[in-house]
């Protein structure tokens, strides 16, 4: 695999118009006693129409969460309680659940992280692909399963018309998410959200499954939200990175300049973990771990992890510093117009 600093200089830049604009959105989770947590606190970014966001993050950091508030399939004890959700002229947050079906799985697809269980089970994968078909008024009976054929042929998968008739357990790993990358393009979408789209895979699958998404990107002209914590695939895939810990957006930047100047001492230390920086030594890690939903800190979530931290950073959360026009970082030492080092 080529280096991450390489890899982050290949990626094209995108149309600047905003196809998904989210302002706010915050979700809480119930907790013992009657109390409420922020899993995604007044968070804000945007998907331009052919860009690939990448959001990454550590496990516990939000981005899940994020990704299952868009589409509005957060369960209790999890709740929206505010924001907007701007995504082709309509605020998603504030469409009936019955309008709302006609957006998800239509004009948003979303490839699961587990597809073994994101999968009916009791279903042949071509069955489920004319199902989304149908159910969306886009085909029926044979021309839905020669669609199903169709989709899954250009998802790589091989043989697909015998494949069309396979359950979910008789593919392997790789098969199975070239099925779930299928069905969430069943219906045509204008974006697709892939959450660790390659969780679990050796490293050849991983590779075929970004090559995959990177030329469905281009062949249906899809914007990609990439939920991730592997900075070597956004380096790859992303044109432009938020990074999220503790429920917040705590830097945003075009990929190249991320890669090139981090600006908060989290997205520090995530680069500073990839193996190929360590130039053969030992490898760095962050100190601690991520807090519990719930147990956040008052000021800076990051700030007992932080080797920076000073007695502001535990008085209150800090907001968005611009370092440059196209760089956010929220960190009290940064520095307007630095370009993005505290």
């Amino acid at each position: 695999m080529r280096s991450a600093q390489s890899l982050a200089s290949t990626v094209t830049a995108p149309s600047s118009e905003p196809l998904l604009d989210v302002s706010g959105l915050t979700t809480v989770f119930a907790l013992a006693g009657g109390r409420e947590a922020a899993a995604v606190n007044n968070v804000s970014f945007t998907v331009g129409r052919g860009e690939t966001l990448g959001l990454v993050g550590e496990s516990g950091s939000g981005k899940s969460v994020t990704a299952l508030s868009l589409i509005r399939l957060i369960q209790p004890p999890g709740r929206m309680t505010g924001g907007r959700i701007l995504f082709e002229g309509q605020d998603l947050a504030r469409l009936d659940e019955r309008a709302m079906r006609r957006v998800r799985g239509r004009r948003i697809g979303f490839v699961f992280q587990e597809p073994m269980i994101a999968l009916n089970p009791v279903y042949t994968i071509g069955f489920q692909i004319r199902e989304t078909l149908e159910v969306h008024g886009l085909a029926t009976g044979a021309a839905a399963r020669r669609r199903a054929i169709e989709l899954l042929e250009a998802v790589r998968v091989p043989d697909p018309a015998r494949r069309a008739d396979d359950y979910p357990h008789q593919l392997s790993g790789g098969l199975r998410q070239r099925a779930m990358i299928a069905l969430a393009l069943t219906a045509e979408p204008s974006l697709v959200i892939a959450d660790e789209p390659t969780t679990a895979l050796d490293v050849t699958v991983q590779a075929e499954i970004l090559d995959l998404l990177r030329d469905m990107r281009r062949q249906f002209s899809l914007s990609l939200l990439l939920i991730t914590h592997d900075l070597g695939v956004v380096a790859e895939m992303a044109d432009r990175v938020a990074v999220m810990y503790g429920g917040r957006i705590v830097e945003q930047a075009a990929t190249t300049s991320l890669f090139a100047n981090p600006g908060h001492p989290y997205t520090q230390g995530l680069l500073a973990c990839l193996p190929e920086r360590a130039a053969g030594g030992r490898l760095t890690a962050i100190p601690g771990t991520v807090p519990p939903l719930g147990q956040w800190p008052a000021g800076c979530a990051f700030a007992p992890r932080c080797a920076h931290r000073e007695p502001r950073c535990e008085a209150a959360v800090p907001g968005l510093t611009a370092v440059s026009a196209t760089h956010d970082v929220r960190c009290v030492l940064a520095v307007a117009g630095a370009g993005g080092t505290p």
